[in-house]
Order: C-alpha cells, then sequence, then structure tokens
C-alpha cells in the first residue's frame, strides 16, 4: 500500500508486477478490493503493472464528509488522468467498476491522451439516479429485500462482515467472498466514525456526487479498445445496462457471464484476465 497525491487529495494504491512494465489503472467500485487479487496478480504475470486504488472517501484515500462530498464526478475522472502522470506513465490500460466504471468512462472522454485501454465491468452508461428509458432499472425486489433489513452497528466488525454476506447471498455474490472483502474493508478504514465505515462498505457517497452533465452521448467518440464485463445475475445494473454500454462504444467487446452478480467473483478472473490482456 502507498499513497499518491493527486488534484490536493491523497490516494491509496496497491501495485502488483513490475514498473517497467505497462500500466493498467483500476479504479475502484468504492474501494480498490472489488478488484481481486487474484485478477491483479494474472495481470501481472501477463506483463502488465497494475495498480488499484481506492476513490476519494474511500480505503485509504483522503475522506472528508461522505455525506456531503464537495467534488463531483468529473474530478473523480481528473484523479486518474492525474494518476497515470504520478505514476510515471505515459498512458494506461483504465479498468473501472461500477461507480468507478462510470468515472472511468468520463475519464477516457475527458482525458483521452492518458488512456490506451479502457475495461468497464458491472456499471452502466449514465449516473446513479433516475435510468434512461431503454436501460433496466435495478430490481426493485432485491433492492427491497437489501435495504429493507436493519443495518449493522457499521463499528462492529463482526456485524459488518455478517451483513456483507446476507447482502451477496441477495445480490448473486458469494456470500464468503463478500465477507472476507467487507472485513478487509473494514480493517483498512483509518477512523471509527461510522458513517465513514458505512460509506466504504457500501459507496453511498457516490449517490450524492453531481454526475452532470450526461456522457452516455459521447461514447461514440471513444478511439481505444475496449471491454464491457457484466454478469447476467446483477439485479443492481443488469446486464442491459452492460449491453447497451457495448453498444455505446465502437467496436467494445462484451463479455458476460450467467451467474455473475455484481461483484467480480473468483471464478471470473481468468477469464477477464484473459480478455483483458488482449486489449
Amino acid at each position: 500500500m502507498a499513497i499518491v497525491t493527486v488534484n490536493g487529495v491523497e490516494l491509496g494504491v496497491e501495485s502488483f508486477g513490475r514498473e517497467e512494465d505497462p500500466l493498467v489503472l483500476l479504479a475502484g467500485g468504492t474501494t480498490m478490493l472489488s478488484w481481486p487479487d487474484s485478477l491483479c496478480v494474472m495481470l501481472a504475470e501477463g506483463g502488465r503493472r497494475v495498480v488499484r486504488y481506492d476513490l476519494r472517501d474511500s480505503g485509504a484515500s483522503t475522506t472528508k464528509d461522505p455525506e456531503n462530498p464537495s467534488y463531483d464526478l468529473r474530478d473523480l475522472a481528473a484523479d486518474a488522468a492525474e494518476l497515470v502522470t504520478a505514476l510515471g506513465a505515459e498512458s494506461a490500460h483504465l479498468g473501472g467498476h461500477g461507480v468507478g466504471g462510470m468515472a472511468a468512462q468520463v475519464a477516457a472522454l475527458d482525458h483521452p491522451e492518458s488512456f490506451s485501454a479502457l475495461t468497464l465491468v458491472s456499471t452502466r452508461p449514465v449516473a446513479p439516479g433516475p435510468v434512461d428509458d431503454d436501460l433496466p432499472d435495478h430490481d426493485q425486489s432485491v433492492m427491497s429485500d437489501v435495504f429493507s433489513r436493519p443495518q449493522p452497528d457499521w463499528t462492529n466488525r463482526h456485524a459488518v462482515a455478517e451483513y456483507a454476506a446476507e447482502s451477496a447471498a441477495i445480490l448473486g455474490n458469494d456470500p464468503a467472498q463478500a465477507q472476507e472483502i467487507a472485513v478487509r474493508i473494514w480493517d483498512r478504514t483509518p477512523t471509527s466514525d461510522p458513517s465513514v465505515h458505512q460509506a466504504n462498505q457500501l459507496g453511498m457517497v457516490f449517490s450524492r456526487i453531481d454526475c452532470s452533465p450526461r456522457w452516455r452521448e459521447g461514447l461514440g467518440d471513444l478511439r481505444v479498445p475496449s471491454l464491457v464485463v457484466h454478469g447476467r445475475a446483477d439485479p443492481f445494473f443488469p446486464v442491459g445496462n452492460g449491453q447497451a454500454l457495448a453498444a455505446a462504444i465502437p467496436a467494445a467487446q462484451l463479455l458476460t457471464y450467467e451467474d455473475m452478480g455484481t461483484q467480480i467473483p473468483e471464478w471470473a478472473t481468468d477469464g477477464i484476465a484473459t480478455a483483458m490482456l488482449r486489449l
């Protein structure tokens, strides 16, 4: 783990592979741990320098007030571009998961000189909130099951881990994998503030940031090799979102997994790494 300062904020980063290899920069869905260790190792073994990082207000990165963020989606996109420079690279293959995928899309559009390829996982081509008419919205029944449950004591490590496992079972993810990630996120959270723990675990801060203006209409201008990965069992951003995203980006490849929910499962990392290394 290391800290890199860009745009006046500190971002927690973790590196795999050799510094002289081409850079793959991975933006977390909340924290960097949404990108499995095994996937990062496979990319490094494939001859890439892999750096995954925590977005603002998550993990080891600068945390201010996750309930009232003072930045917007364009700032997150600029962070990615500045990280490329700060890491001493000319350009990077940029990966984004969930809201990190939204930031990655905007980064590739706003800073095309910084990115040589794009991988987007479990995300969609519009901001959090109301969805376009042609895109499937969250599965409301599943969302009700997830969010109607009593929330845990966010300062209780065991309670948070159990909550994550229960949520994973509802969302089509591996409960054991989700529990392990939740514990690691909890251990890396540098405060006992329950609102910060909640933000790290759920990423709710990203539903509060300004994501305007729209970027979907600009995706056809992208000119980098692109891969869209999506689970057919994803109830949060149903697979139609990934299909629409791939259709909007010229020559984008679409990789779907029948039993994948919102997280990247361990059993899919080999296939995803192989597809990313081909870009």
